[in-house]
């Protein structure tokens, strides 16, 4: 077994495009996938699974039918399974999601903004 140290703004830095998730660690079944974003999301729900949103770099919001969360950067928020929320990233952010394995970024939403590929980095 390699144990290693992973730096997150280490990873961050090899990422260079938008929208794309990578997986930098993993946990059990548990994925921990970095993601640089600007963009407004879908709404959705994951019914199975609640999910850890970090904030990294920079700041987002997430929307939720009753509130609007605002993350900083080096804040943290975990959201319940059957929620229903959308990321807001209306500058550039870096988010570290942690999540089952397979977890689709949509969850019960899909659509065209559903991301299949996991490259590891």
């Amino acid at each position: 077994m390699d144990v290693n140290v992973v730096n997150l703004k280490e990873k961050a830095a090899l990422i260079t495009e938008l929208h794309a998730y990578k997986r930098i660690a993993g946990m059990n079944d548990y994925d921990f996938k970095l993601v640089k974003a600007r963009r407004e999301f879908v709404w959705h729900r994951h019914p199975d699974t609640d999910e850890v949103f970090y904030a990294v770099e920079g700041g987002f919001e997430i929307h939720l039918r009753e509130k609007i969360l605002s993350l900083k950067e080096g804040d943290l928020v975990v959201i319940p399974k059957n929620v229903e929320h959308k990321p807001v990233c209306k500058d550039l952010c870096t988010v570290l999601l942690i999540e089952p394995r397979g977890t689709l970024n949509t969850g019960d939403a899909g659509g065209a903004l559903t991301d299949t590929l996991l490259e590891d980095i």
